[in-house]
């Protein structure tokens, strides 16, 4: 042992004691998915904390020259019996609170492992038990063992992402608790035997805290629920809270607000209870309380039985491009989408550049790590070793306000994220996202004259609208809703069957706007909105728009068929651009709005008289800022809209107030540029307003250029956040123009120039065939499950997170988003 230790003491300066604060990576391997568990377990550098499988520490230490390693290894212990017959041990707790790696939530880590720690000297890996430093100098040893002790008591980073981001219990103290107005209306509430006093039902029944009317609650997407009774009353009387009878016990009940829209604590709750005769301390549960319903709903979603497939038997599948996804806990959102993306050509070959996806792409088809789970006798028989990318969300979700956390998301809004995070990072190099990238056309014909507009965007997804009043099973529907309102409680759940050219059809198919300015008359008219293709991507991504909100802007689901076909054809779709023979709308920017007082001769100046109508454009009267109502700005913001949305909303419906303003918004949702670029400057936003040098710094250190900061900046109204997002939107027009100082680019200061190229898009026939799906159970996109299939070797093969089999009866006509690839001609 002296050798060994004359060589820690030459190591020992690199050999740290992990700090509070310190990432430790003991977990996973930063290269592979290697784990303590993998043959060979895990690496752990005692400099960096950086974890490293066996096949890659020797290629991390001739880089690096760092000698000391942990090494870790995990064997799984004997499962032990969960039931109570004979084994002496109590069953496994089940939980009791709706959080991730809390006591009495959810368990992160079910598995019992042994462990074994020693550390490890390269190159020749010479190894140094806990026992042997014992007889090493004392400096040694102390420096050593804390280097251990500390490794092995740190939070693994992954430990911590999984754990400290979601807390589904946590509730805030109702801000109407302490001042809550009871009304003395001589109500007095039994302990048993509620109804609603609307409708009769006996379940899911709440008891509004400031007048005791007994109401159901709301009505979920599939019937079930409530007939919304008690939202009804508040929305007429505005009493905010309600208690959720048969859930009262001495220790407390749901309380819900209807002002502050969430589940909150109520101190006083004893006291409002009491004042309508209710007892709180001898009350019994009798109904299962919100928490205890969605932990249901979170057991359920692991297993077998909510996949459309549940009804038969299937066969286990491994292999290279076979490759299981842990759930790290509400993650299979992103487990769906990486599947599919990793099927696409672009994506396998050209995220070599790029490190972290590397590691996720060799993981999901190299094969290594699509073998059987131990135990294959257990509860999760089937399931596969699998990898967990734990790295690779926190590397997506970082910074975002959505992904970073632990909660279910919207599959489509992740997909588009992630294409996002690709387009930033692929300014020099391959861009896989080219594989989806189009150009939509937008032809908008001026119905009083006649003329036309033609303007193009870049798209990435096609969002297929569900016409709902093309069900060709409308009968059945009615049916089955009239049984449900005369409380049948046996009544079908039907779906609606919606034809896919319905759905096309309503795509297609001309908008009308009513509210549009027309620079041909200078005046607002009728016009029509046709979408069509400019180019048809390789790969084609389709949105059904199943997520709505209902009249009292809570969100549902549609729950419907569609009978989505496996080849499509959208040539007809093809983008024709302007006619033989059609005018154009003039270039002309829409008058700014003037107050009464401002005279014409302020605006003329000495350039002319009244009579010359030439001098009214809009370009001589930039000087002129629109005065807008402010009253109903602030109105739309607190809608939840974005201010720039609201200022161009009051802007375009002349200050005629918040209906008209709410409209048009509502009517230009999918504008392009609508909720982005202000369409007006005001005070303190003017073209010339000079720029913030912190600002321009941020984005120059990025490695743009300070005439492509000063444009970014320019174009959205100084704000950083946003000026960023817009740059790494417009990188095609940026590389090819050189922006002036004054924020005009060459080609607009030397008229001469042909105008820079558009974003580079791929074009080709409008042929495809389905290859991939990704389907949603839940009643929202913050809820339920996703699961995809994807077509391998002619055979559909479904990924439930870690399972992966062939698939039966893939359901196609029940999925959220579908991907097709072109039909080569």
């Amino acid at each position: 042992m002296a050798d060994v230790g004359e060589i820690l003491m030459s190591v020992l300066s690199t050999i740290r004691v992990p700090k509070p604060g310190d990432r430790v990576h003991k977990d996973e391997c930063a290269l592979s998915f290697s784990s303590p568990e993998s043959e060979g377990g895990l690496y752990v550098c005692m400099n960096t904390f950086l974890g490293f499988g066996s096949q890659y520490v020797d290629r991390q230490h001739a880089r690096t020259g760092q000698r000391a390693y942990l090494h870790i290894t995990r064997t799984r212990k004997a499962k032990e019996d969960d039931s109570n017959s004979g084994s002496g041990h109590p069953p496994k707790k089940k939980p009791t609170r709706l959080a991730i790696g809390i006591e009495g939530g959810f368990d992160v880590e079910q598995e019992q492992y042994e462990e074994d720690v020693k550390v490890v000297i390269l190159p020749d890996r010479q190894e140094v038990m806990s026992e042997d430093l014992a007889t090493m100098p004392d400096v040694v040893r102390e420096r050593v063992s804390l280097s251990m002790t500390g490794i092995m008591a740190a939070d693994s980073v992954s430990h911590t992402l999984q754990v400290q981001q979601w807390d589904g219990e946590v509730r805030q103290e109702s801000r109407h608790a302490a001042d809550l107005k009871q009304l003395d209306n001589g109500v007095k509430i039994p302990p048993s035997g509620w109804r609603c006093e609307v409708c009769d039902l006996q379940e899911n029944l709440w008891m509004n805290l400031t007048d005791g009317k007994v109401l159901c609650g709301r009505r979920y997407f599939d019937g079930s629920g409530g007939n919304n009774h008690a939202l009804q009353h508040f929305q007429e009387t505005g009493y905010p809270l309600a208690v959720k009878l048969g859930t009262i016990t001495p220790d407390g009940a749901d309380v819900y607000s209807y002002e502050e829209d969430d589940m909150v604590l109520n101190s006083k709750l004893a006291e409002h209870l009491t004042h309508f005769g209710i007892d709180m301390m001898t009350m019994e549960k009798t109904e299962r309380t919100m928490t205890e319903l969605e932990i249901a709903v979170n057991q359920r979603v692991g297993e077998w039985e909510v996949i459309q497939e549940s009804g038969t038997t299937l066969r286990p599948l491994f292999g290279p491009g076979l490759t299981g996804m842990k759930n790290l806990g509400n993650s299979c959102y992103l487990n769906s989408v990486m599947q599919v993306l990793f099927t696409v050509p672009d994506f396998q070959s050209k995220l070599v550049y790029y490190f972290i996806y590397t590691k996720l792409g060799y993981g999901l088809l190299s094969g290594e790590y699509s073998k059987p789970a131990p135990d294959p006798g257990d509860e999760n028989g089937g399931d596969q070793i699998g990898i967990a990318p734990r790295m690779f969300k926190a590397l997506v979700g970082r910074g975002h306000p959505e992904f970073s956390t632990n909660r279910q998301q919207d599959a489509q809004e992740f997909l588009l994220h992630f294409i996002n995070m690709v387009e930033r990072n692929c300014r020099s190099g391959p861009n896989p996202s080219e594989a989806f990238r189009f150009l939509v056309e937008e032809r908008i014909v001026c119905q009083q004259s006649q003329k036309a507009k033609y303007t193009q965007r870049v798209d990435y997804i096609v969002q297929l609208p569900v016409p709902m009043d093309q069900a060709t099973n409308t009968e059945e529907l009615q049916e089955a809703e009239r049984r449900r309102e005369e409380g049948d409680s046996s009544a079908p759940t039907v779906r609606a069957q919606i034809p896919f050219t319905a759905c096309m059809a309503a795509l297609s198919e001309p908008e009308i706007l009513t509210d549009f300015w027309s620079s041909a008359v200078q005046a607002k008219t009728t016009a029509t909105k046709t979408t069509r293709f400019a180019s048809f991507p390789d790969h084609l991504v389709i949105q059904i728009k199943k997520f709505t909100f209902g009249l009292d802007w809570v969100p549902k689901k549609l729950d419907v068929s569609i009978d989505v076909p496996d080849t499509l054809d959208l040539s007809a779709l093809r983008a024709t651009g302007q006619q033989p023979g059609e005018e154009l709308l003039p270039e002309v920017a829409p008058p700014p709005l003037m107050t009464p007082d401002v005279e014409v001769k302020g605006i003329l100046g000495s350039h002319g008289n009244e009579e010359d109508d030439s001098l009214y454009s809009p370009l001589l009267c930039q000087s002129v800022s629109p005065v807008l109502d402010d009253s109903t700005v602030s109105q739309l913001c607190e809608m939840g809209f974005p201010p720039e949305a609201c200022r161009k909303a009051v802007y375009y419906t002349g200050n005629t107030g918040i209906d008209a303003a709410m409209n048009w918004i509502m009517s230009h949702m999918d504008d392009p540029g609508v909720l982005t670029a202000p369409p007006i400057s005001g005070p303190g936003t003017t073209p010339t307003e000079s720029l913030s040098e912190e600002h321009l710094a941020t984005i120059v250190s990025m490695g743009f250029s300070r005439d492509q900061a000063t444009k970014a900046l320019r174009a959205t109204s100084n704000v950083l956040d946003r000026a960023v997002d817009w740059i790494f939107s417009h990188l095609d027009d940026l590389e090819s123009m050189d922006v002036s100082e004054g924020g005009r680019s060459a080609a607009e200061s030397e008229g001469g120039r042909d105008p820079p190229p558009g974003p580079r898009v791929r074009d080709g026939p409008g042929k495809y065939e389905l290859f991939a799906f990704i389907s949603h159970m839940g009643t929202s996109t913050m809820c339920g499950h996703y699961v995809c299939h994807i077509k391998k070797d002619q055979q559909w093969v479904i990924f439930n997170d870690q399972k992966v089999c062939a698939s039966e009866k893939p359901p196609k006509d029940l999925g959220y988003l579908y991907f097709y690839r072109r039909v080569a001609e």
